[in-house]
């Protein structure tokens, strides 16, 4: 609802951001992720019902993450001096972290990063024609060959730790913009 209230307000671009558990070896803890596609594992589809008019009944999906948002946020990183890597994100619905075995599933069907949240917005905001551009902290490691515990604290440490360069980025997009 919040994204088609942001659509009839002519909001053109939507910036999203979460804190999601990293299932690539190469990724550590902080690393900011720009979203390049995500896995949907929502029970509860956001288009499914009646088809609102803001888009077609079978929105294509092909470019959900819009790629001159991303080659944007790349250039910007690189002049800061801001690592950052990228992957496809998993969404989940929650409440628990992931299980070694889930982390090892996602990884191996493409994810690199799963989360509790970002998929469904992202979706009814490409089905208003609204350009994305999604970015994750990576909190926490569920590695194949290394499973970790996690606390809702870690999570929020190392949340809070990276912020600061994600929104260098993000402010640095909207001025370019």
């Amino acid at each position: 609802f919040p994204i088609r209230v942001m659509y009839e307000l002519g909001i053109k671009t939507l910036f999203v951001s979460n804190a999601s558990g990293g299932m690539n070896p190469e990724f550590k803890i902080g690393d900011l992720m720009i979203i390049t596609d995500h896995i949907n594992f929502f029970p509860e589809h956001p288009l499914r019902g009646k088809n609102f008019p803001t888009g077609p009944r079978f929105p294509d999906m092909h470019e959900t993450y819009d790629h001159a948002l991303i080659n944007q946020a790349n250039e910007i990183a690189k002049e800061k001096g801001i690592r950052v890597v990228h992957g496809v994100y998993v969404g989940v619905q929650g409440p628990t972290f992931e299980t070694p075995a889930e982390y090892k599933m996602y990884h191996r069907l493409g994810g690199d990063a799963v989360g509790m949240s970002t998929v469904p917005e992202v979706i009814v905001a490409h089905h208003c024609g609204i350009r994305t551009f999604g970015i994750s902290i990576i909190t926490d490691l569920g590695l194949e060959d290394n499973p970790v515990e996690v606390s809702h604290e870690e999570v929020q440490v190392a949340a809070n730790n990276a912020q600061p360069l994600m929104t260098e980025i993000m402010r640095e997009m909207i001025r370019r913009a």
